[in-house]
């Protein structure tokens, strides 16, 4: 028995189980977008190179991704290092993706790194490298839902408090 049926979180059809998958890539996506563009702003602002601006766009892309789900759990009356314990288990994976994917195709696209904030050519690279992180991640999502990990632990939490 999965942990997911186990908590009595059971996937009762595909098409709930790719809306549950669906939910929780933009779910990361959204924290991780925060922190890549703020990152990316900041660090362009700055006149950063391009490794300490990816870094400081990476550290507050899992920042804000483990906060938007923190928020909630914590708000529901979970204990602190509960809260946080679930979040790293339910994030780490689909943040990783989508950060390796994001700013993988920020380097790729040329000029991306050094067109400034006030570039279409930055905004149309972000967009992009944020889309394909986000479908990279959802099979993977999907994948450790259907087996009772990831977001699927988040969501037994939630019905537990």
């Amino acid at each position: 028995m999965n942990h997911a049926m186990h908590h009595g979180h059971q996937m009762s059809t595909p098409a709930s189980l790719n809306r549950l998958a669906l939910s929780a890539t933009i779910h990361c996506l959204t924290g991780c977008a925060i922190g890549e563009v703020l990152g990316m702003l900041i660090g362009m602002s700055l006149g950063w190179g391009t490794w300490s601006t990816i870094a400081l766009s990476v550290a507050l892309a899992f920042f804000f991704g483990y906060g938007l789900t923190l928020v909630p759990l914590l708000r529901s009356g979970m204990a602190v290092g509960s809260a946080l314990l679930l979040a790293l288990a339910s994030d780490t994976v689909s943040i990783t993706i989508m950060e390796i994917i994001d700013n993988a195709v920020m380097l790729i696209i040329p000029g991306a790194m050094t067109a400034g904030p006030l570039s279409g050519l930055f905004w149309a690279s972000m967009i992009s490298s944020l889309l394909l992180a986000g479908a990279a991640a959802y099979p993977v999502n999907r994948w450790l839902i259907r087996r009772g990990r990831g977001h699927a632990v988040v969501h037994s939490a939630h019905a537990h408090h």
